[in-house]
């Protein structure tokens, strides 16, 4: 099954499910690319909609990534517009789809995922958000890195690999909402990488997949 944007539409199936990854574009530390949750998102989605008969849609790669801004790189649309898109995608995706399902990289989208998907099921549409989680560190530690050493080696800059903040993130919430990510760790880690390897990014990864695939079944 090919992606989505890669189907002409006479071969498209009557009333589809269809899986949206939903990323980021935002920093993840000196040593991972701007693309990670988006990246991961992606792999999770398509390795999902393999093993489930379902078509994967091009990533929304901007998020709501305030928290980050302190950084350069960042991009964030913030959690209002993110939430009219979820809205107005499914609007338009109801119209031939029979099921949508925003698979989730990012967790400062989770507050624009609720919000529409209460808007959407309400309006009677067909529809709801599954988060790529596993537990582990919270942002471009040794959880991130090993993921993405099995999807993307290449994308990996190990040597410039350190650790950040490693606390506990609720410990770090109330100061993450007021000051964003950089008061509480300059080099933009929350997490510790140290260790972070392909092995076990593919047993990561394949956790967050199959967790979406019980809930699709």
């Amino acid at each position: 099954m090919p992606p989505l944007a890669a189907a002409r539409y006479p071969d498209l199936p009557e009333r589809p499910r269809v899986l949206v990854p939903v990323g980021a574009t935002e920093q993840h530390g000196p040593h991972l690319p701007l693309s990670t949750d988006t990246d991961i998102a992606t792999a999770v989605a398509r390795r999902a909609g393999e093993r489930t008969g379902s078509w994967v849609a091009p990533a929304i790669a901007f998020g709501a990534s305030g928290e980050h801004q302190g950084f350069p790189g960042v991009f964030s649309v913030g959690t209002t517009v993110l939430t009219e898109m979820v809205v107005e995608l499914t609007r338009s995706l109801a119209l031939w789809a029979g099921e949508v399902v925003f698979v989730n990289g990012h967790g400062g989208n989770v507050a624009a995922l609720r919000t529409a998907v209460e808007t959407l099921r309400a309006e009677g549409h067909t529809v709801r958000w599954l988060p790529c989680a596993v537990a582990g560190d919270a942002h471009a530690g040794y959880t991130e890195t090993s993921i993405m050493l099995y999807l993307s080696p290449e994308d990996v800059a190990l040597d410039r690999a350190v650790a950040g903040n490693v606390q506990p993130l609720p410990d770090l919430m109330d100061r993450l909402r007021h000051s964003g990510v950089r008061a509480v760790s300059p080099n933009g880690v929350l997490g510790d990488p140290a260790g972070a390897n392909a092995r076990a990014g593919a047993e990561l990864f394949d956790r967050m997949v199959q967790r979406i695939v019980d809930e699709l079944r």
